[in-house]
């Protein structure tokens, strides 16, 4: 059997890890030539309850609002750096639980492989934050490549 990928899914969240895992899709994408979707996942905002000791200046909602215009702005642009070497790219922003809109992505968009960074928590500290990649892999309904920053070491547990 022979394996056709006609669209790949990369989450971006700007940082090192994220940057080097979309390095993988790019060049699986133009490799394949597939299509690529970039995107990212703003978490909605949520103030500590019950209410604190000041009164915000913008609500949930608005903060929630600004934080999507201003990072959907980012992804443009690296849509738009990525477009003039391959064609084949755009992205798209959505706000809710990271794990969850990723695989809601993928079925939406009917990809063929996520490739992801993981920047590589282990012990408390994943405890603790827990991994979106472990979540996508447990719950996504393709094929994910979680690619590891180079220069993060491993400790083992």
């Amino acid at each position: 059997m022979k394996i056709k990928l006609k669209k790949i899914l990369c989450p971006v969240d700007f940082s090192e890890s994220a940057d080097h895992a979309l390095d993988y899709a790019l060049t699986l994408a133009e490799m394949a030539g597939a299509g690529l979707v970039l995107i990212h996942v703003v978490e909605a905002i949520s103030y500590p309850q019950p209410a604190t000791l000041f009164e915000p200046l913008l609500s949930e909602v608005d903060l929630t609002m600004k934080l999507q215009s201003a990072f959907e702005e980012q992804l443009q642009q690296r849509v738009s750096e990525l477009q003039a070497a391959y064609d084949d790219v755009r992205g798209k922003t959505v706000t809710g639980n990271t794990f969850l809109e990723i695989i809601q992505a993928a079925r939406e968009e009917g990809v063929d492989m996520i490739v992801m960074g993981t920047h590589g928590r282990t012990g408390l500290a994943h405890v603790l934050i827990g991994s979106v990649a472990e979540k996508v892999v447990r719950g996504a309904p393709c094929p994910v490549l979680t690619v590891k920053h180079p220069e993060h070491e491993f400790i083992e547990p």
